[in-house]
């Protein structure tokens, strides 16, 4: 794992859970290596469907979009100030925020 993804991730969690964070980078090994996937654009409603419905819905089990919406407004408003959203970092806090280690792992 390149190390400024875990640089990345510990700006919102000191000490991350490493387990989670390399299924994670597991998972997304394909996305990371295309620069126009690695990252998320909130600004993209588009973009956003495709977080809530293939990832928030889908791989973690959601059922409520307004409940997937919220978290991942959550995640904007945290991740805020960082130019650049790195996908593996969204997806971190997304699944600790529905405490939904077990569904990635």
């Amino acid at each position: 794992m390149d190390k400024k993804h875990l640089e990345d991730i510990k700006k919102y969690d000191k000490k991350p859970d490493m387990e989670l964070v390399e299924a994670l980078y597991r998972r997304l090994a394909g996305s990371l290596a295309r620069r126009d996937a690695r990252l998320v654009a909130f600004s993209d409603a588009k973009e956003v469907g495709r977080v809530r419905r293939n990832f928030v819905m889908g791989r973690l089990g959601v059922k409520s979009k307004a409940k997937a919406d919220e978290a991942i407004e959550m995640v904007a408003a945290t991740m805020k100030k960082d130019r650049t959203k790195s996908r593996l970092t969204v997806y971190y806090l997304l699944t600790q925020h529905f405490k939904a280690k077990k569904k990635v792992c």
